[in-house]
């Protein structure tokens, strides 16, 4: 027999619980709502076409929701769509580099002509004049952009910095003019470096040249190294640097509304992905859905541990979200719309809140794709944020927006 003590307490116990219920089904439905209008915003502002979003907190998926643009050309997307996801292969390549250097198979002050011969004798620009470099090519400076390889920028189609070409803005029947990767480092070693490596960060072309790293220290191709050593262990079964024909079918058309062209196109795609390309660019290649995508980042919104699997050390990812570059204004080759992060592995961290994105934890950080897929790790509360989307320009304020919309209306505890 229960007390009338007994069933007050019980009473209270589920008046508070029901309280509890209903307050986090009002605070699930209003991210539910306010995550949506935005993605309508991003359709009707005509900044992107179809585009996905996915919220995980936890272990759990707190958001995850498609919202198709109906227009002409477009099409709908689901979990199972493929985007090039461009530099967001940035992230991939640098894990791959930490899980060889957990094993010890290299130091970070390593002189990459240790690996790679052809890159013993650089030489640099300085102002008119090419001069051979007085300091080496460490495996660091490639880690941070710090070697003096940026990417091409090209007047009238002539690249005006000599950068190699890897296919950015223009068209091989092989996906690029290289057909491996030991062509395309060959061609870096004989590209002068903008400065001395290590002098100063220069967005570029560093994880392509990692590629070729993995390969010489793993022995085996970049591919099969990620496929053995990442996707499969994530079970992300549609990325890579090629794609089937069934893939194909499944591969999202780009919008662009750059003024004098807007509309769906496939004629802009820039890589082939041909299964016969063995010019794996790790800082660009890879192909990939946000249902794989996801369980990347799960991994490191986990501290490098993926559904009991570990996959890197919470030692790793300190090293990679450290501050090893300044970011905007302290370093002139950053990006001016994330003042506040700093730079660390290929990755922003916000460092200060306050100047840009007042409603972010400090802490979180991640990276982006030329077409507009975006990804954020915030440590702090185990959760992150994916954005895939198919679309040109290119635009940092995309996920900033979509922040202030998650952290406003679900905030951090």
């Amino acid at each position: 027999m229960f007390s009338r003590t007994h069933h007050f307490y019980l009473i209270t116990l589920f008046t508070l619980f029901g309280f509890y219920l209903i307050s986090n089904k009002s605070v699930a439905d209003d991210l539910d709502g306010a995550v949506e209008e935005y993605q309508r915003s991003l359709i009707k502002q005509e900044t992107t076409g179809s585009n996905f979003v996915m919220i995980f907190k936890e272990g759990k998926r707190i958001y995850h929701k498609a919202v198709e643009s109906k227009k002409t050309g477009d099409k709908k997307i689901n979990d199972k769509t493929v985007f090039p996801i461009w530099s967001m292969s940035k992230p991939i390549t640098t894990v791959a580099m930490m899980m060889l250097h957990e094993e010890g198979k290299f130091d970070w002050n390593d002189e990459v002509s240790k690996y790679i011969p052809c890159f013993k004798e650089l030489k640099f620009k300085d102002g008119d004049q090419i001069r051979p470099c007085t300091q080496p090519l460490r495996i660091i400076h490639l880690m941070t952009h710090r070697t003096g390889w940026g990417y091409p920028r090209l007047e009238n189609g002539i690249d005006i910095d000599g950068v190699p070409d890897v296919s950015f803005d223009s068209i091989y029947p092989n996906q690029t003019r290289f057909n491996d990767l030991q062509s395309f480092v060959e061609s870096c070693a004989n590209t002068p470096l903008a400065f001395e490596p290590g002098t100063r960060y220069l967005y570029g072309i560093n994880q392509g040249i990692q590629g070729r790293l993995i390969e010489i220290i793993s022995g085996l191709p970049l591919e099969e190294f990620l496929k053995s050593r990442l996707f499969e262990p994530l079970g992300m079964v549609d990325t890579g640097f090629s794609m089937t024909p069934e893939q194909r079918g499944r591969f999202q058309p780009l919008f662009i509304n750059t003024g004098s062209l807007k509309g769906f196109t496939y004629l802009l795609d820039q890589m082939t992905y041909q299964e016969e390309s063995k010019a794996h660019f790790g800082d660009a290649g890879l192909v990939s859905t946000i249902e794989d995508y996801s369980r990347f980042c799960e991994m490191l919104a986990m501290g490098g541990k993926f559904r009991g699997k570990t996959i890197i050390s919470p030692a790793s990812i300190q090293t990679m979200t450290k501050k090893w570059s300044g970011g905007f204004p302290e370093e002139p080759d950053a990006f001016e719309p994330l003042k506040g992060h700093y730079n660390g592995f290929s990755l922003f961290v916000l460092d200060k809140p306050s100047e840009h994105e007042t409603a972010s934890p400090k802490g979180i950080y991640g990276w982006a794709g030329y077409h507009n897929t975006h990804f954020w790790i915030d440590p702090q509360n185990k959760m992150f944020g994916l954005f895939m989307a198919r679309a040109r320009p290119f635009s940092w304020e995309i996920p900033i927006g979509l922040r202030k919309v998650v952290y406003q209306t679900f905030p951090e505890p």
